[in-house]
């Protein structure tokens, strides 16, 4: 399993090009080999592709644009493959944070019908459409939730879960339960730790330094066919973002990952 970086811990720092070339540099520097391109600036695929080959990282994810996903999916491939890049990815549901919209199933309808298309023109193309999940997905409507329906409309080979340990652990489950569940479909997975205040706020922590019991987290992801694992921190609650990727690579690395 290889370890990359989500490159959304750092999307205030990559408003620009060369914001993305200085955190590409950043990346490399702690050790990282692989990216999840999300969250920056508009680029061009060969640019981008030029930037990661100068620091030898490879984009084996992104979180791409949703529009574009459902109604240029051929252009959005052809992208994708500049960049060498199999895993296309959409970072969550419209409208499931929308507390008026999340408690019915008619967004669920809604994303399928735009979006299984699209998934089958991936498969198709050697690409696979990827699903990115918070704690919304895991919200009871009518006796189901929102992640046993994707996994039942669109097929294994339709699409994978980028399954993101701290949403599941938020939402009241385990990861490795849900790790097990996805077996074979998560060939992508975030790495996110969690600590909860005194008050009980949840916040997001480097790897290894909250409550998340990593290493049965990582047998289950490695037995259930992940290929790399992307640490993300979604805030950092102003220490550095390059130190908390720091941290989060040498925790895994003393567990023989990186």
């Amino acid at each position: 399993m290889k370890i990359g970086a989500q490159m959304y811990t750092v999307h205030d720092l990559t408003k620009t090009t060369e914001g993305i070339s200085e955190c590409l540099k950043k990346i490399a520097d702690i050790g990282y080999k692989s990216v999840q391109v999300s969250g920056t600036c508009k680029y061009e695929p060969e640019w981008l592709k030029e930037e990661l080959d100068k620091n030898g990282l490879a984009c084996d994810l992104t979180h791409y644009d949703m529009g574009r996903i459902s109604t240029d999916t051929e252009n959005v491939i052809k992208e994708h493959k500049i960049l060498g890049c199999k895993y296309i990815g959409i970072g969550s549901m419209p409208g499931i944070f929308d507390e008026n919209k999340n408690k019915s199933k008619d967004i669920w309808y809604d994303f399928a019908e735009k979006y299984l298309n699209a998934a089958k023109i991936m498969k198709d193309n050697g690409c696979y459409f990827m699903y990115h999940n918070h704690d919304k997905e895991f919200i009871e409507v009518d006796g189901e939730i929102a992640m046993d329906y994707l996994m039942k409309t669109f097929s294994p080979d339709e699409m994978g879960f980028t399954l993101d340990t701290y949403w599941v652990k938020a939402a009241g489950y385990e990861p490795v339960e849900w790790l097990k569940k996805l077996s074979g479909r998560i060939p992508c997975i975030h790495l996110k730790d969690m600590v909860i205040l005194p008050d009980g706020t949840k916040h997001f922590a480097p790897v290894g330094s909250g409550l998340l019991d990593f290493e049965p987290i990582i047998k289950a992801a490695v037995d259930g066919g992940t290929e790399y694992a992307f640490v993300e921190q979604d805030n950092c609650y102003g220490e550095d973002q390059f130190e908390c990727l720091k941290k989060s690579f040498d925790y895994l690395h003393s567990l023989g990952l990186c």
